[in-house]
């Protein structure tokens, strides 16, 4: 007669037969497993033994339900409602996957199909979803998911197919992104927005990334199209206000030197939001006009300038390296002295230490798409600026279950301060008054 491992309430491990498994009344005899299946499974790997644990713990319950429906097996009673109709094929999502089982039916008098509840409840498919969203935003391509079902010998996986998961994946992640691209956006919760594209296939997104008051960054909005077009930028940003975006206590739009950009931000914003040109891609753009004798020690200089804590020093330093410039690489100079007064916005308000280097630039933007670029590179084929743009936002949810606060976030209400002085909308307030340079 073979043992049967059982563990009580209490956490011990008994070993009892087949005789008195029936009277151990906290595990039902379905789940008991044999001390040499149950080694073999756990040579197969745990995730294989918590299916099988799982799929008989749910055939238990089924059994449960039908039980009080038409009454214990065997026992007739003419006031049953319904009756036991057999076995068949089904299914149930355990663990990230569909599992065949073997599912009990029923019929009622008038020979209806009754469905069980619990079966109901095991073929929910959000379980399923969540563990495919979850494995392939960590990297796992739909062609590889089925490798990452443990234990797929012992109890094969269903509705695993590279289609079936990328079908599902694109519904869910689409139906995400929609209930984000629409959400409202609380009055005054957002300090800074910081606006860049990314080039996907043969399309460009334009992204929106929000900071609000507690420093913490989130995606608001996407386009698809060029960032060198005004119309695509200034509908983006038109989308934000109309969803509650606000500007009258001004508003920070940290971007690149794209004319499109600011031009859109003045359309939209007007004189209420103040623009920071990002200093990495100025730095970029001055490089890019001189030779390469020349590059270590013009960024050194740059870098210098930008370092400096105060507003006329940053200033004068940069406008005495154009100078200098100006005789063998006029170019460059032309390029350091376009827009180098936004470049030092956060010097003028005298925003000091991190919280300037964090919004000096596009970088909180720049991370979060290097996400979105490294899942993109799995995609084949571009099937249209729709499914870039789809992907893109995917890649941004992704990377914002990793974002962290701006350093320098606890300064916020400094940079709060200084904008509401900017745009004249200060009130009499018990504040400091900040330098301006």
């Amino acid at each position: 007669m073979p043992a049967y491992h059982v563990v009580s309430p209490n956490g011990k491990v008994q070993k009892v037969d087949r005789r008195k498994a029936r009277k151990v009344p906290f595990l039902p005899e379905s789940i008991q497993l044999p001390l040499r299946r149950l080694g073999e499974q756990v040579k197969g790997g745990l995730t294989a033994l918590v299916l099988q644990l799982a799929v008989a713990a749910l055939g238990e319950m089924m059994e449960a339900e039908l039980a009080e429906r038409v009454g214990p097996k065997g026992r007739h009673r003419r006031e049953r409602p319904a009756y036991r109709h057999g076995q068949a094929k089904g299914w149930v999502v355990v663990l990230g996957r569909k599992v065949s089982v073997q599912r009990p039916r029923a019929r009622s008098k008038d020979r209806q199909e009754v469905v069980l509840d619990t079966y109901l409840w095991a073929q929910q498919e959000d379980s399923l979803t969540e563990a495919v969203v979850a494995r392939l935003l960590h990297g796992v391509s739909t062609r590889g998911y089925r490798e990452t079902l443990d234990g797929t010998d012992a109890l094969p996986g269903k509705g695993v197919s590279r289609s079936r998961i990328s079908a599902r994946f694109t519904q869910t992640m689409g139906r995400l992104l929609e209930e984000r691209l629409t959400q409202r956006l609380d009055q005054g919760s957002i300090v800074a927005l910081v606006v860049d594209g990314v080039r996907v296939g043969d399309s460009s997104v334009v992204v929106a990334l929000g900071i609000d008051a507690d420093g913490r960054k989130r995606l608001l909005g996407l386009r698809e199209g060029a960032t060198e077009n005004e119309a695509v930028v200034k509908g983006l940003l038109q989308d934000l206000v109309e969803r509650g975006l606000s500007s009258d206590q001004g508003l920070l739009v940290v971007m690149d030197g794209a004319k499109a950009l600011r031009a859109a931000v003045r359309a939209v914003f007007g004189k209420q939001a103040l623009v920071q040109r990002c200093q990495v891609h100025k730095k970029a753009n001055v490089l890019d006009h001189l030779p390469e004798s020349a590059k270590a020690w013009v960024a050194r200089k740059l870098d210098q300038a930008y370092g400096e804590p105060d507003y006329s020093v940053a200033r004068e330093a940069l406008e005495r390296l154009a100078d200098r410039l100006e005789v063998e690489h006029p170019g460059a100079a032309d390029s350091l002295r376009e827009g180098l007064d936004e470049t030092l916005t956060l010097h003028r308000l005298g925003i000091p230490g991190l919280l300037r280097l964090s919004l000096a630039s596009t970088n909180t933007v720049e991370s979060a798409l290097s996400v979105v670029r490294a899942k993109a590179g799995r995609v084949k084929r571009w099937r249209s600026g729709q499914h870039a743009e789809r992907w893109v936002g995917i890649g941004l949810l992704a990377a914002e279950s990793r974002f962290r606060r701006i350093r320098g976030y606890r300064l916020i209400p400094m940079l709060q301060a200084a904008l509401r002085r900017a745009i004249g909308a200060e009130v009499a307030m018990s504040e400091p008054v900040l330098a301006t340079g």
